[in-house]
């Protein structure tokens, strides 16, 4: 039985608990362009064959390859990025493991530590990976030396991946040297996590937008509106329209930057605290933030393909 009492059935079957991932994600009304990727996502457990880190912050439900490429079906996408999360450290065999599942359809985004191997890598690379994940949002993480994450990011530089970072709006000023440093395409989840509650035109993502315009390896994810939103979904708002409090970010971050953008459902939606979104939701959400067919075939399709399947589009 699912946590609302609905019987579950079907690929999503599983054993399921307090905000675990929405087991019956509506069909969205937006149909996506052909060859859309879900560019970030993630995939947990489970945890009886890879299992979860010692040192975690939190623990999320199990999630397995096969759930999460039943969902990129029933949502219409072709690809996904599977995304290294922190419950697994950087052990990332269940990531690597549903790359090699996936016959070429899904590339990764790995965690690695300095003391890895160049051979390690080169295997990483044949998996699928294309990039690391640097996290920097303090209740997730403990800090790891800026001069370790320098190193990695030169080695993986090499093998053309790019860096992922993960940090909260108001850190951004102590980080923004850093990152600029950094000797590859940097790519920022989910806008930096903007306090939506704020000005659009105030100070906070103003210095963000600057932070796109001046450097040009510089991309974003305008993923996650169910972690920014203060409105929430229509179940909490009463509005049709959900995470709209969202919407007038994102749209300037696609519309500013539209050939720097990625879109990604953000699957299984680990740490959550208020509510699980359905991922249908999600989906209908993409047409407020890139309002035309040219901007949704940027976001969903020739942005995540030249970062992460470059060989295919003659890069």
């Amino acid at each position: 039985m699912s946590a609302t009492g609905k019987p579950v059935t079907g690929p999503f079957e599983k054993t399921k608990g307090w905000l675990d991932w929405c087991d019956k994600p509506s069909k969205p009304d937006f149909v996506l362009p052909e060859g859309s990727v879900d560019a970030h996502c993630h995939v947990f457990g489970p945890g009886a064959e890879f299992p979860y880190a010692p040192e975690r912050k939190y623990t999320p439900c199990d999630a397995s390859k096969a759930e999460l490429f039943a969902l990129r079906d029933r949502l219409g996408f072709a690809r996904n990025v599977v995304v290294q999360a922190t419950c697994h450290g950087a052990d990332n065999s269940a990531m690597v493991d549903a790359c090699l599942a996936s016959g070429g359809r899904a590339r990764g985004v790995a965690t690695v530590r300095r003391s890895v191997g160049d051979d390690a890598l080169r295997r990483l690379h044949d998996a699928g990976v294309r990039g690391v994940r640097f996290n920097f949002v303090k209740r997730l993480v403990d800090f790891t030396p800026k001069d370790e994450l320098m190193e990695i990011a030169g080695r993986i530089a090499r093998l053309g991946w790019h860096v992922v970072v993960y940090f909260e709006a108001v850190d951004l000023p102590e980080l923004s040297d850093f990152f600029t440093a950094l000797p590859a395409t940097v790519v920022v989840d989910h806008m930096g996590r903007p306090d939506v509650t704020k000005p659009i035109d105030g100070p906070e993502f103003s210095l963000f937008l600057k932070f796109l315009r001046d450097h040009l390896n510089v991309w974003s994810k305008v993923s996650c509106p169910e972690r920014l939103s203060v409105s929430g979904p229509p179940a909490l708002n009463g509005a049709g329209q959900a995470y709209r409090d969202v919407v007038p970010f994102a749209r300037r971050v696609v519309e500013e930057f539209p050939d720097r953008v990625l879109w990604g459902t953000d699957w299984p939606h680990p740490n959550l605290k208020n509510h699980m979104p359905d991922d249908g939701l999600l989906v209908d959400f993409i047409p407020h933030i890139a309002t035309t067919p040219d901007l949704q075939r940027k976001l969903l399709v020739d942005n995540p393909m030249r970062l992460y399947w470059p060989e295919e589009q003659g890069g």
